[in-house]
């Protein structure tokens, strides 16, 4: 009878401690996309600047789709408040050019001319009354790139198997801590899901957004597709430190690891743009 009632006990044990551990997985995964999504190149400029009296709040976007004038949109009830943006392709000799804002029933309004993919323009906006002037930005001009549509069949796959894979690679490391957890089982299904949602579904991705299937290494230094590759290459050489039944269970928690730290990394940094200064004047 001892035995009868022990097993139970222990075996919900087991299941609790498998539970919390996918918790914390799931908390690390969350947070870590939250902190990627709101710190990338592609998430508006948010903030707010004091003038004429007035607290005026401004997000000022940083990518748009290609054929599309990005809008320039502000809420200023002041009607006594106006302003321009200026801007000019990056990355080029370009003189700075310039468009008055509109105001349309309360909002002031311009559109910035569409670019190709991967073209970027840099723009300030500023706001003027009674001869004062001032940058939302200050100096510091806000970088607007251009990308094309990406079918949502390709798309929504690859974010969601990315998120899987950085899922299971957290959960292989946690449960690599405990001698019975299954980290091998889940450093495979981590493997297997990032090659197909990084490897094959990524550069899909970045043909249709940007025009090209890698822009990494050899070919460039797009930072996208190298941080790609190298969580790539850390899992591949955790399964090989793996195989044949060796326990290398450290070497699952580095591959998780190293994934966790290079996706930190902002998307989109240092990504595909056209440098016009190599191509034109």
């Amino acid at each position: 009878m001892d035995g009868m009632t022990e097993r139970p006990i222990i075996n919900l044990g087991i299941a609790r401690h498998v539970v919390l551990l996918w918790i914390i997985a799931v908390l690390i995964t969350l947070g870590s996309a939250y902190y990627q999504r709101a710190t990338g190149p592609n998430h508006p400029a948010k903030g707010k600047v004091s003038f004429s009296g007035k607290v005026i709040r401004f997000k000022l976007l940083r990518s748009e789709i290609v054929n599309n004038d990005a809008p320039v949109r502000l809420n200023v009830s002041d009607a006594a408040i106006s302003g321009f943006v200026q801007f000019c392709r990056y990355k080029s000799h370009d003189d700075w050019s310039t468009i008055p804002l509109r105001r349309e029933e309360g909002i002031l309004k311009a559109e910035l001319p569409h670019q190709p993919p991967a073209g970027k323009l840099m723009y300030l906006v500023h706001l003027t009354k009674n001869g004062e002037t001032v940058s939302l930005t200050g100096d510091e001009p806000v970088i607007l790139r251009y990308n094309g549509p990406v079918p949502s069949y390709f798309l929504i796959p690859h974010i969601f198997l990315m998120f899987l894979a950085m899922l299971f690679s957290n959960a292989a490391a946690l449960h690599a801590l405990d001698p019975r957890g299954r980290s091998y089982r889940y450093m495979l299904i981590t493997i297997v899901l990032f090659f197909i949602g990084g490897m094959i579904l990524g550069p899909v991705v970045q043909k249709y957004a940007f025009g090209a299937f890698w822009t990494g290494i050899p070919f460039g230094y797009d930072l996208t597709d190298n941080k790609t590759l190298i969580a790539m290459i850390g899992w591949l050489f955790a399964w090989f430190m793996n195989r044949k039944g060796r326990d290398g269970r450290i070497w699952i928690i580095c591959a998780a690891i190293l994934m966790l730290v290079i996706f930190l990394i902002p998307h989109s940094v240092l990504g595909s743009e056209i440098d016009h200064t190599k191509i034109s004047r």
